[in-house]
């Protein structure tokens, strides 16, 4: 594939993954690093009201193109596949309690996309709570 066509593939899939997880453009942040041969992405989301980014999810494959599909396929069914958890945190010396959402496979990734980026001395941690089934 020509430089070109990656290009507007790799749009292509940021847009759709975009949709599926119902954020708009600014606030979904595709971070791509060389990882032992291969590319490791990151997709990051943007709290919009308190300004803060967690994990949403992690893919590996052997160039841009196939991380975004295979965050496609992790976009379209992370919903039927992963627990919903609500967390309660607060960044250390700050006042306001924010309340977040995370799909994950278990608490431990659910914590882990919180703090992800953080030191974890700045934020303290109130409640972890797996949601019921809907």
């Amino acid at each position: 594939m020509n430089k070109s066509a990656e290009n507007v593939e790799i749009a292509k899939l940021q847009k759709e993954i975009r949709s599926h997880i119902g954020l708009p453009e600014e606030s979904v942040i595709f971070d791509f690093e060389d990882f032992d041969g291969k590319i490791k992405m990151d997709v990051i989301t943007v709290n919009e009201r308190h300004r803060q980014s967690f994990l949403f999810h992690t893919v590996t494959d052997f160039d841009k193109v196939g991380c975004l599909e295979r965050m496609l396929k992790y976009a379209r069914s992370y919903k039927e596949r992963e627990n919903s958890y609500t967390i309660q945190w607060s960044l250390i010396g700050e006042k306001e309690l924010h309340t977040s959402y995370f799909r994950a496979k278990n608490i431990l990734e659910a914590i882990d996309k919180l703090m992800y980026g953080r030191d974890p001395s700045s934020v303290n941690v109130f409640s972890v709570v797996l949601n019921p089934i809907a």
